[in-house]
């Protein structure tokens, strides 16, 4: 049962795109997005510090690749500039 949950998170995962990261002070924010099967975009965002990463699944759905790009990014930096990650 516990693999099946695993293989689940692991498509979703496969199916993001990422976009140019950013250097945010120590962290890289790269925004990722991806198609849905309703036809709009998701968003998600990863941090990373080092070796480690946070990856965040954004709630709105988008219209474009690019709009959910943006809305991932911003969501990035608004977490990192406001030491939200602790």
């Amino acid at each position: 049962m516990r693999s099946a949950g695993l293989l689940r998170r692991r498509q979703c995962f496969q199916k993001m795109i990422p976009t140019n990261a950013h250097e945010v002070g120590k962290y890289l924010v790269t925004p990722m997005t991806r198609l849905t099967d309703t036809g709009e975009y998701a968003a998600s965002v990863s941090i990373r510090r080092g070796m480690h990463d946070r990856v965040f699944r954004l709630i709105p759905r988008f219209q474009s690749a690019a709009q959910a790009a943006g809305y991932a990014l911003a969501q990035g930096h608004h977490l990192v500039l406001n030491n939200q990650l602790a």
